[in-house]
């Protein structure tokens, strides 16, 4: 196993990973302040869900196979892209919600909240890409089975990744409340469901593009 200054070294370098804004993060926000903290908190959960299922793969080997073939990475770059765009188009063209329009407010089902974070990702093969990269720079084939090393590595920095991303949620969808508080009814309540539309559609053209931060 790795030795505890090694672990200690990893979770620096995870912890400054993990509060880079990136796609993951801006989804989150837009989740916490469009519709409130169980939501964002929901969203998180389904962002490390997704997470662990790199991590799974960087385990095994699935990650190099995506590495090495440009069509593989290709065809799920552009199905994650297409799906994040698909979320931005259907928000901004859903009928009004209960806030806009003076009702009582009906959230989106938190089990489809959680399943739509997960297909985000899931779908991004760049945090698989980055998983490959990152992991076993801290892995020493000395102390034990490389496998088992990238899989607590891995753990550990969803764990962290997970921690990190709940600060977001919490802080951006108290937020949020405070806004529809102060704003309860006509257009002013419009701009959640525009702002996370267009971010949704943001974070699929950023996808569609890559990037060089966090993924």
């Amino acid at each position: 196993m790795p030795e505890a200054d090694t672990f200690a070294v990893f979770a620096a370098a995870a912890l400054i990973f993990a509060v880079m804004p990136g796609p993951a993060v801006f989804y989150v926000v837009t989740r916490s302040v469009a519709e409130g903290r169980r939501s964002g908190l929901v969203s998180t959960l389904g962002i490390e869900t997704g997470n662990l299922v790199h991590v799974v793969a960087a385990t095994v080997g699935l990650s190099a196979l995506l590495a090495s073939s440009a069509v593989a990475f290709t065809v799920v770059r552009y199905v994650g892209a297409a799906y994040l765009i698909y979320l931005g188009v259907r928000k901004l063209l859903e009928r009004p919600s209960a806030e806009e329009t003076g009702r009582s407010s009906r959230m989106v089902p938190l089990p489809r909240v959680y399943a739509q974070a997960v297909a985000v990702a899931t779908l991004n093969p760049k945090t698989a890409l980055f998983f490959l990269a990152f992991l076993p720079q801290f892995v020493d084939p000395t102390r034990g089975p490389v496998a088992v090393q990238i899989g607590l590595l891995g753990v550990l920095l969803v764990a962290i990744t997970a921690i990190s991303d709940s600060g977001y949620a919490l802080l951006t969808g108290t937020a949020g409340r405070w806004l529809r508080v102060r704003h309860r009814a006509g257009t002013a309540m419009r701009w959640p469901r525009l702002v996370s539309g267009g971010a949704y559609i943001a974070l699929g053209a950023y996808a569609a593009v890559g990037g060089d931060r966090r993924t």
